[in-house]
């Protein structure tokens, strides 16, 4: 039962889920069976790690039905339906957590059955409804041309003819909807072929572009946006298309759901990063600006919670920018808005980075040589920063030492990608060979410099350059 699909589900579930499921489990609305309730309480309870309680096939099928002999196709059909009721459930809290659904849906029954009665409240609850949404995503227009579709179905425009309609009003809204839904995606399909070279066929997207140029949509956040995207990532070197996005953001950014909005401003985060990999350091200032922004309206929180990654990202952008303090500051103010089983890896890591960019190598040292993380993408970054802290301190013998732990690593972890892997072992097979040459020595520098610049796929590359420099 451990590896089942049931129980696998119910384990999201926390406390509160799990006192809202049972209580669907025992509508006799959705379940008339005893036995599928005391299956759910079950599962719940040995969830919950409540002692002595097993998952045996047999075991369970004892305690829903004492006394007779155990029905494998039976049990099967239980652990069936409780999912299907598992499923169920999750549907209706879907539901229930968009009022428009209710108000859509309650339209179109009453329209069904002919409730004349009730057309105008329905009417007027769905339209009260749709002005308290804050959030404007497509989605947004496409609830308000279901409400109006279903109300010019409820008039019977289709009958009486003469009166004048609110067609205009499903088209418009039903244009928005799909202009800015298309538009969301393809910017999706561009900003996946940076990584991967796929082919899309995309109907009218061309259309659409060109019919966007012509025609003033800054009052649908929805299309304006992501067409600046959409700029953004097809004509990279007009900048100006960036800062209009920013401009969209700051104005616009809280009228979408959390998820939405962040990946908006990680579109524009991305043209940033591009820009000042290019050595554009103005654009480094730009996101570092977008990653504040992000904190201050609280968008970089998913559930109150902050990734472990985007942590570190805003670490290195103020530490690349020299922002020490308020590196400190951060670190100490938002590590505990990172889940507690990531926090003690995070903060050690990023207070190391801190420590090295003030050339506290002392404290670097202190933080990392004793720390082994699970996760490989933590180990593979410690090791690089420990690698470059020794050499800073010129401590050869346990840089030396490191680079044979670190290959070794490398070798025994298959699960990190060869390329990466790859480009590790080069960034351990140059540092070797920076601390060989004698300062001064410009046919050995030359000739590793070289190298260096042949080599595709170096981790660290531009340390190692700049180390090069230094004993040029």
């Amino acid at each position: 039962m451990y590896n089942s699909k049931l129980y696998t589900i119910l384990e999201h579930f926390d406390k509160y889920e799990q006192n809202r499921c049972r209580k669907y489990i025992q509508s006799p609305y959705f379940n008339r069976s005893e036995e599928l309730l005391e299956l759910f309480e079950h599962l719940i309870s040995a969830i919950n790690g409540e002692n002595g309680l097993k998952l045996e096939k047999e075991y369970i099928w004892e305690k829903i039905q004492p006394g007779k002999d155990y029905d494998d196709v039976r049990f099967r059909k239980y652990c069936s339906d409780l999912l299907k009721l598992i499923e169920g459930y999750l549907a209706q809290q879907a539901y229930e957590s968009n009022p428009l659904h209710q108000a859509t849906y309650l339209m179109e029954s009453i329209g069904k059955k002919k409730m004349k009665k009730l057309y105008s409240t329905a009417m007027r609850t769905s339209r009260r409804l749709l002005k308290q949404q804050s959030h404007k995503p497509s989605s947004y227009y496409f609830f308000q041309y279901e409400i109006e579709k279903n109300y010019y179905e409820l008039t019977g425009f289709e009958i009486n003819r003469t009166d004048k309609t609110n067609v205009e009003d499903i088209i418009i809204n039903l244009d928005y909807f799909y202009l800015a839904e298309k538009l969301r995606l393809y910017c999706s399909v561009l900003s996946r072929q940076y990584v991967v070279s796929h082919e899309y066929e995309l109907l009218f997207i061309d259309e659409i572009i060109n019919h966007i140029k012509q025609h003033d949509y800054q009052d649908v956040p929805a299309v304006s946006i992501y067409y600046q995207i959409y700029l953004t990532q097809t004509d990279v070197d007009d900048e100006s298309h960036y800062y209009r996005l920013k401009s969209l953001l700051n104005k616009h950014s809280l009228n979408f759901p959390q998820k939405e909005a962040y990946t908006m401003y990680s579109y524009a985060m991305n043209y940033c990063i591009r820009k000042s990999n290019r050595g554009q350091q103005n654009f480094l200032k730009e996101l570092f600006e977008l990653y504040k922004d992000l904190l201050e309206k609280e968008l970089i929180f998913t559930d109150g919670e902050m990734s472990p990654w985007d942590f570190r990202n805003i670490v290195v952008a103020a530490l690349r920018l020299g922002k020490y303090q308020w590196t400190e500051g951060f670190i100490k103010k938002y590590q505990f808005r990172l889940k507690e089983n990531f926090r003690e890896n995070a903060v050690t890591f990023n207070l190391a980075q801190l420590y090295f960019y003030q050339k506290k190598y002392d404290k670097v040292i202190e933080l990392l040589r004793e720390v082994e993380y699970e996760d490989p993408t933590y180990n593979l970054n410690s090791k690089t920063m420990l690698l470059a802290t020794y050499y800073e301190i010129d401590e050869i013998e346990p840089l030396y030492s490191l680079l044979e732990s670190f290959r070794t690593y490398l070798n025994r972890h298959k699960d990190i990608p060869q390329q990466r892997r790859r480009n590790y072992k080069n960034l351990i097979k140059f540092t070797k060979k920076l601390t060989r040459i004698i300062p001064g020595d410009q046919d050995a520098i030359k000739k590793l410099k070289e190298e260096i610049e042949s080599t595709k796929g170096i981790v660290s590359v531009n340390w190692l350059k700049e180390k090069l420099a230094e004993i040029e």
